[in-house]
């Protein structure tokens, strides 16, 4: 067994009270300063746990961070699942699915601030947490039912599509915290995602 197979497994002996402190710990340290400048010593004592304790269930600072984030991108993934039951009409579900994600980053500035200060792209993406299929295979679920019922735009791959929208989701996300959290995003969740939907839908 590899050693990060090893780590993963021993996390899952790891205690729900334990590894939700170290996993606010983290968004509270992180969120706070650049990642170079993060010892793990500091997120340790944040979550009120020993240094070797982080080393024996996460292994390295990279891991500790990123299993961190997918934990809280995986409460969104629930989130969204979970709000979009029972809607029936094909632009309800998306404009839900936007809604969700912008009242999640709106609750949660800290992980949007983590995500600015101390995610660098370039290594994140060489992570298996980078992909989260289970995030993005939610969006990419109701955009395919999209273009099955005729909808959403034919004209660029589904992928494509799912970039521009994430890619408007997190601008808006990082100028919600940027400007100082003064205006609710939630507020204007309707008019944007109307600008959105004129963008995606497929044209008569």
């Amino acid at each position: 067994m590899r050693r990060t197979d090893a780590v993963v497994s021993d996390r899952a002996q790891l205690d729900a009270a334990t590894k939700a402190r170290i996993e606010q710990a983290v968004l509270d340290v992180f969120a706070d300063r650049e990642f170079h400048r993060v010892g793990l010593i500091e997120v340790a004592r944040a979550a009120n746990v020993s240094l070797q304790t982080i080393y024996k269930y996460y292994g390295s600072k990279e891991e500790l961070l990123f299993s961190s984030m997918d934990v809280w991108l995986s409460k969104l993934t629930a989130r969204m699942i979970d709000h979009l039951q029972g809607i029936e009409d094909y632009k309800e579900r998306l404009r839900k699915v936007f809604w969700v994600t912008l009242d999640f980053f709106e609750k949660n500035p800290k992980l949007v601030q983590l995500q600015m200060s101390s995610v660098y792209v370039n290594t994140w993406r060489k992570q298996e947490h980078f992909d989260n299929p289970q995030l993005f295979g939610t969006f990419l679920k109701v955009l395919h039912e999209g273009r099955e019922k005729g909808v959403i735009t034919d004209e660029v791959d589904e992928k494509f599509v799912l970039d521009f929208i994430i890619g408007l989701l997190m601008r808006l996300a990082q100028m919600y915290v940027h400007r100082g959290m003064k205006e609710s995003l939630t507020a204007q969740a309707n008019p944007l995602f109307e600008m959105l939907w004129r963008a995606i839908s497929k044209k008569p």
